[in-house]
């Protein structure tokens, strides 16, 4: 499994790197001002509805009744599957695009309340969406062809896709000249990049023998399980994405800056959750739904706790960092251009919040994986519905004291209630079986990460006072040494403190 953990990660790793210079693109040429505000509500809202009705709600029903009609009928069953899904969900998508682009200024209205109040920001808002809304359509049929291919053990396309999105942006910053505004320009490369994204999977799919095709859908009993799963799933992706809208809808009422502000520290926020979170949780549920169904009970929570050992140690140190050193971070990789350096304290801000959530971001991935693996997709939707609640209460409390940074801090309590509740609730079934190699590892990650916080701080300090004020990229010389002098004291407090807790990282 590891090897596989790896594979997915290096391409996640690929692609949130090639996002790091989209967004430095982005921060240098739209800054943080009103453009990026309009392109940002733009980006969001096809984004929210993929996660609602793609990716994690889709995943969770379809890869385990894909792979049990696999395992039981056979390749010619699970295609012809897989093809009814594939022709269900194009329909649906398109016309769900057909009534956004109609009524694209209702949903602006209702996501982002406080643009009408600037009529400029709102009518490049609404006109950003348009252009930006079917990437939706192409992203949710490359779930699905991605969840073919994850089935059969071939992750390297789909883990890639995302790249094609980031470099589709860069061009499109690239020609910008050529737009009435920047955000014009990021749209239509949003737009593009969904169709490329689709023609890589699809290509990929083809080469296996499992590209889809479109065939007359037909409710046979098979389709009918699949709904059965898909349904609580989508109510739970559904909670996930209302708190984000939350953030999107309450944003909007701030002054102009705040949803940049939130996006740039996402976007740092989301790669540990890209790279180590989301690549655990994709390779883990298959790896647990087939354990499980051969009756390896045992081997699907040892699964399960590696996953989690692995994703804790790449994932902390991020934590860590980011609640050290938010501002030093901001200024290194988006200090530049139109992106000013009260863009990046505010930002920067709103970074060291969401980072105390970060560990138990990463790991409801892994979490939800017990209930998935057994196509139970009814609890995780009570664990994610009651931390939204917890999740959106904050939110309103919060924003008044501390505006943007309130958002993300009540984001990261609600994960916490979230990942908390889903462990109680396998526990309570023995759906999973925490080992002592994991308590030995987190004792370990937790000291190594307290020495990480202190070489970091004392390099930022060494390094204020030796570097010149005057010094060319001068931000960015000292995060790579505070990065290069807290990832040896990490490293090496990491490696002798599971040594000396006896903690072998073994392959599954």
């Amino acid at each position: 499994m590891l090897k596989k953990l790896l594979s997915v990660g290096g391409f996640t790793l690929l692609s949130r790197l090639t996002g790091f210079v989209r967004d430095i693109v982005f921060a240098a040429v739209m800054g943080a001002g009103l453009v990026a505000d309009a392109f940002f509500v733009a980006l969001r809202l096809p984004n929210h509805f993929r996660a609602i009705f793609g990716e994690g709600a889709f995943n969770a029903a379809f890869i385990p009744t894909y792979a049990r009609i696999l395992t039981t009928g056979g390749a010619e069953a699970a295609r012809g599957f897989a093809d009814r899904v594939f022709s269900l969900l194009t329909l649906v998508q398109l016309a769900l695009l057909v009534a956004a682009l109609a009524f694209m200024p209702q949903f602006i209205d209702l996501m982002a309340p406080g643009f009408r109040d600037e009529p400029a920001k709102f009518e490049l808002t609404v006109t950003l969406t348009r252009i930006t809304f079917p990437y939706l359509l192409f992203i949710t049929l490359v779930t699905l062809v991605s969840g073919v291919l994850n089935a059969a053990d071939r992750f390297a396309a789909a883990a890639g896709a995302p790249v094609l999105l980031n470099l589709s942006l860069i061009a499109a910053m690239g020609v910008a000249f050529l737009f009435p505004t920047a955000g014009h320009a990021a749209a239509w490369g949003v737009a593009v990049a969904g169709v490329l994204e689709l023609a890589l999977v699809c290509w990929d799919a083809r080469r296996a023998g499992l590209a889809p095709r479109f065939a007359v859908p037909r409710f046979d009993a098979d389709m009918v399980d699949f709904f059965k799963v898909l349904g609580p799933a989508v109510i739970g992706s559904a909670g996930v994405q209302i708190a984000m809208f939350a953030d999107t809808i309450i944003a909007a009422m701030l002054p102009t800056g705040a949803i940049s502000s939130l996006y740039y520290a996402d976007r740092l926020y989301q790669l540990p959750v890209g790279v180590v979170g989301i690549a655990a949780g994709t390779v883990l549920l298959p790896e647990m739904s087939r354990r499980i169904a051969g009756g390896d009970v045992d081997g699907a929570h040892g699964a399960q706790n590696r996953a989690a050992i692995f994703t804790l140690v790449l994932a902390a140190p991020c934590a860590v960092a980011f609640l050290a050193l938010p501002d030093l971070i901001m200024q290194a990789l988006f200090g530049r251009g139109a992106f000013t350096a009260a863009d990046a304290a505010a930002a920067g801000a709103v970074l060291a919040a969401y980072a105390t959530g970060l560990p138990a971001v990463v790991l409801i991935r892994s979490a939800v994986a017990s209930f998935y693996s057994r196509s139970d997709t009814v609890t995780p939707v009570i664990a994610s519905l009651s931390a939204v609640a917890v999740n959106v209460a904050l939110k309103i409390l919060l924003v008044g004291s501390m505006a943007a940074p309130g958002l993300a801090l009540a984001t990261a309590v609600g994960a916490w209630v979230n990942v908390l509740l889903l462990f109680a609730l396998a526990k309570r079934r023995d759906w999973t079986a925490p080992s002592r190699e994991l308590g030995r590892a987190v004792i370990a990650i937790a000291i190594a990460c307290a020495v990480l916080g202190l070489a970091a701080l004392a390099a930022r300090n060494w390094g204020d006072g030796v570097l010149p004020p005057t010094l060319p990229w001068r931000p960015q010389v000292l995060l790579v040494l505070v990065a290069a002098a807290g990832a040896l004291a990490y490293g090496a407090t990491l490696l002798a403190g599971l040594r000396l807790m006896r903690v072998p990282l073994r392959r599954v």
